[in-house]
């Protein structure tokens, strides 16, 4: 049968023994919607619980918490069990809590999610394999240092992390060590460097897919935000709150604001939409955000690092790279379709970029 997470949104007054009776409830009744519940979560401080049921469909659900005691879900997605595994750390009832008649657990869903990305200061090195040994070595230092601040590895796709934390703090700390880790080694010429983003939420919120939203805040902060390590401003409250009010340090991490984070999602909802249309340019920009030239300026030079001109043609050569890896396309095709005028001219950007032409590195390293 498929698997379902729902999401309760509750009364504030709710306690975890109010929510493992609800559970109970649930269980008692389960067969005759031939559904079975394995496992929830409840979260006091966000008054929130998810229930986690193997189902035939979501109606089969409703009207099993419907007949079980009336508290029927605000929504329900379709999960994967290794995903929530991966995320969340169980698909069934802890161990210590089967053996008690409510199963009371108190674990709330609420994660926060990394996304770290290795990249090369050049494609030189790339080019010239002189990476290989130093990524692999990179990657596994990275997975050992998520291990000892007990965070979980929930994808790793070549030099793409995806890892989820219990605990903001944690998280936060295992951040600044592989900052430090590959700062260290940068000293010592290393051709390699690091990008992490951090989100932190729910499972369920409104969008369809699980912890979508959270894990797209997490991949924005750590491909866009200027600076090793980018933070959302509610993984930087919930870390000056469990730690007395430390303030990050800013020449370490950047930290938006909650009106950057919305600047951010406009933008690359907007560019995401975009970005092949030869005529996108900074005066597009500013007309579809909202901003005056200046301020737009100002805004993504505080955000980025990057004038809006030069950003869209970062953004447009990085899905050139990823074309250019297919090796599906040729060189003209692919500057037309990212949005270049010209292959001669996506040639030159290439190069300024990336330190090697395009056809160079087709022939170099893509083959």
């Amino acid at each position: 049968m498929p698997l379902y997470m729902d999401r309760h949104d509750v009364s504030s007054t709710v306690t975890a023994e109010n929510v493992a009776e609800l559970h109970h409830q649930d269980l008692k009744i389960q067969h005759l919607y031939n559904c079975r519940g394995l496992t929830y979560w409840f979260d006091k401080k966000r008054s929130t619980a998810f229930c986690l049921v193997d189902a035939p469909d979501i109606q089969s659900i409703q009207e099993m918490h419907a007949k079980a005691h009336g508290e029927v879900p605000n929504q329900i997605i379709e999960v994967e069990a290794s995903i929530v595994e991966s995320f969340l750390g169980r698909i069934e009832d802890p161990e210590k809590s089967q053996n008690t008649e409510l199963n009371i657990i108190n674990d709330p869903a609420f994660r926060t999610i990394m996304v770290a990305a290795i990249e090369h200061f050049s494609l030189k090195d790339l080019v010239a394999k002189k990476t290989d040994t130093a990524n692999n070595n990179y990657s596994k230092l990275l997975i050992e240092i998520t291990n000892k601040y007990q965070g979980r590895l929930v994808k790793q796709k070549d030099s793409y992390f995806l890892l989820s934390f219990d605990s903001v703090t944690n998280a936060v700390l295992c951040a600044l060590e592989i900052q430090r880790f590959f700062n260290e080694n940068n000293k010592r010429n290393s051709p390699l460097n690091v990008k992490i983003g951090l989100s932190a939420g729910a499972p369920v919120n409104e969008k369809e897919g699980f912890f979508e939203d959270i894990i797209q805040m997490a991949e924005r902060l750590s491909a866009i935000v200027k600076g090793q390590v980018a933070i959302s401003s509610e993984v930087k409250d919930l870390y000056e709150s469990e730690n007395m009010n430390i303030s990050l340090c800013k020449s370490q991490i950047t930290s938006l604001s909650l009106n950057d984070e919305k600047f951010l999602n406009l933008l690359m909802d907007y560019i995401e939409k975009e970005w092949s249309n030869p005529a996108l340019d900074a005066g597009h920009f500013s007309k579809c955000l909202g901003y005056s030239k200046s301020q737009l300026y100002r805004k993504m030079i505080s955000i980025t690092g990057k004038a809006p001109n030069n950003f869209i043609k970062q953004y447009r050569l990085n899905k050139a790279l990823i074309l250019l890896n297919k090796k599906n396309e040729n060189i003209s095709g692919i500057a037309y379709k990212t949005g270049f005028n010209s292959p001669a001219y996506f040639s030159k950007c290439f190069q300024e970029t990336y330190g090697v032409l395009p056809s160079f590195y087709i022939k170099s390293y893509c083959l």
